[in-house]
């Protein structure tokens, strides 16, 4: 060791008490056109999904809430803030934004006496760089993940088109992997399920080949998860972060992947959900559908006896009954009901309330009585012809398909609607007229214009390939009928359907008419609730809306009759994933309620 080295720490203190110098107008060389300086961020295509603060080693960055920024779906109300104390100017925030909002301009010198103004939010605090053109941006066609997903195996048009068995044959292992691997963890999907399941963390489930890890976090929110996994309507994939630059992540096919791996002997198992202890307060379910199937397996969990009370001879309402097994089976759907039975409760099939037995005697035998009857039944046009016997409800259809019976299937068919139930019932009725005539003559309609139809895109697409017309934006104005038989629908076209408040408010312009021909008319504008079997004395006791729709408490499903909650889609749907959320609350609200 030399002298030198040595005297160099001694050297060094002999500058603690220097005063340091701040160069206030340094020279200014002009930096390349790439060069990574200082950030910018566009606030408004930015939804705050975290990725740059994930990715970034140095915790240089935070997500903060900013001025007019609220948490909506989609966009977590967060911004980016970036601390220039710990920033290495490595561009990988930039490299992953799912958006593309955030980039580096190419200024790279900035003189603060205030070291506090190194920690600032791009795109809201202004900075003399924000317009520049030039600095960092990701490269044209690198990227850190797959902008396209990985499509599921499916049956071809030709091999389904006559045939109920499913059409979707579900990720290989391989594949599942490949698309796990494009999730960001970004998180914004979950406040976007009605269930807040935790999206990304069984994701993250599938990545580490731990699928019974991936089922036991599901369960948490959701004990539907082969149902789910097959005809969610996912909304959480509408509002995915990848889906900004490419396609959104296929969430439900990796929720069916995790639930399709472990049979259902094994659930139990995994779920380890043996020794509930039982308490002695019984709660009766009217309804076997998804609200009253998710409460049921939470307030068992609870250790409540709990006892369904079912109208049909089996257990799924709308999910067996309004949807066709190529989309959901059977045997999938009976995975679900069963697991959650074994816990300890009962049901007791065809059994009518209102008829087999009361409302009252329900408030006599159980603790809590929670309705969740769903939407079983049509609506009507009520236009000219609507009372033809050849003008039939879908969902009547739908559930006569389900129990083997018997239903016209006319040669040529009309049906009007434009959501996913009219997609069910006229995929429907193209399969059986494929049996039946070797060929499909059926044309569905709808006031919605195509970019607004509510169903599932890939619904029409699907039914179109199967040989069914779909020509929307159309208004029903008459069933054309001649000696007794249908020959088709009138219909005027539809220049909008909502106003200016959003309000359904369809306008028509009458001098543009058009005529599809059909022996059969299938009505599938919506559906409403049958609540006959609440007598006048309770129904003058539950508080109503101005539409005569019963109110609950938005938390716990507990109507102004204390015993008596409601849920399921006669209080928020139709859609599955919000009847398995409210069926959990409910049975939250219920446990409160009991005990105080």
């Amino acid at each position: 060791m030399s002298i030198k080295d040595i005297l160099s720490p001694f050297r060094a203190w002999s500058n603690l008490f220097l005063e340091p110098v701040t160069i206030k107008n340094p020279i200014n060389r002009e930096a390349a056109p790439r060069y990574r300086g200082f950030h910018k961020n566009d606030i408004d295509k930015c939804i705050g999904c975290g990725s740059c603060e994930a990715i970034c080693e140095n915790e240089a960055i935070v997500l903060v809430p900013v001025e007019g920024k609220t948490p909506k779906n989609g966009d977590s109300g967060l911004r980016p803030m970036v601390d220039y104390g710990r920033c290495c100017w490595c561009a990988l925030c930039v490299d992953v934004c799912t958006t593309g909002s955030l980039t580096l301009s190419n200024t790279y010198t900035w003189v603060e006496t205030d070291p506090e103004k190194y920690r600032f939010i791009p795109g809201v605090d202004t900075k003399p760089w924000d317009n520049s053109e030039l600095g960092y941006k990701r490269a044209e066609g690198i990227e850190y993940y797959p902008l396209q997903r990985t499509h599921m195996q499916h049956l071809k048009p030709e091999e389904r088109g006559d045939s109920f068995i499913e059409m979707m044959k579900g990720y290989t292992k391989e594949e599942a992997l490949l698309e796990a691997d494009r999730c960001v963890e970004c998180g914004i999907c979950v406040a976007t399920c009605p269930a807040h399941m935790g999206i990304p963390e069984y994701i993250k489930a599938i990545r580490n080949d731990d699928v019974e890890e991936g089922l036991r976090i599901m369960y948490k929110t959701n004990p539907l998860v082969e149902i789910c996994g097959r005809i969610c309507t996912h909304k959480c994939e509408t509002v995915c972060s990848v889906g900004h630059r490419g396609e959104p992540l296929s969430i439900r096919w990796l929720k069916r992947y995790i639930a399709d791996q472990v049979p259902s002997s094994e659930y139990n198992k995994v779920l380890k959900q043996d020794g509930i202890e039982k308490n002695n307060k019984k709660i009766a379910i009217v309804g076997a559908g998804p609200a009253g199937l998710s409460a049921t397996y939470y307030l068992s969990l609870l250790g409540y006896q709990v006892t369904i009370f079912e109208k049909l001879p089996q257990a799924g309402g709308m999910m067996r009954y309004g949807i066709p097994e190529y989309r959901l089976p059977y045997d999938q759907l009976d995975k679900d009901i069963n697991y959650i039975l074994s816990l300890g409760a009962e049901i007791k099939y065809n059994t009518t309330i209102g008829k087999d037995i009361t409302l009252d005697q329900l408030h006599n035998d159980f603790d809590i009585v929670y309705v969740a009857t769903g939407l079983h039944d049509g609506r009507s046009t009520r236009i000219p012809g609507t009372d033809h016997q050849s003008v039939y409800q879908s969902i009547d259809l739908l559930r006569k398909i389900t129990l083997n019976e018997p239903i016209e299937v006319a040669e040529k068919i009309v049906v009007i609607g434009g959501g996913n139930v009219a997609m069910d019932i006229t995929r429907s009725l193209a399969r059986m007229q494929k049996q039946k005539y070797g060929k499909v003559q059926l044309i569905t309609t709808s006031l919605e214009s195509e970019d607004i139809m509510p169903a599932d895109r890939e619904e029409v697409v699907e039914a179109r390939e199967e040989g069914a017309t779909i020509n929307p934006g159309w208004g029903p104005r008459e069933i054309v009928i001649e000696n007794g038989k249908i020959k088709g629908l009138k219909v005027v076209k539809c220049v909008s359907v909502f106003d200016e408040e959003k309000r359904f408010n369809p306008k028509f312009d009458e001098t543009i008419e058009n005529f599809f021909e059909g022996d059969m008319v299938v009505e599938s504008i919506g559906q409403g609730a049958n609540l006959s079997f609440i007598t006048p004395e309770y129904n003058e006791k539950l508080e109503k809306n101005n539409r005569g729709r019963i109110m609950v408490d938005t938390l716990t499903f507990q109507s102004s009759i204390p015993w008596l909650f409601f849920g399921g889609d006669i209080i928020e749907g139709p859609d599955v994933i919000h009847g398995v959320a409210n069926g959990h609350k409910a049975a939250k609200g219920i446990d409160k309620y009991l005990n105080g």
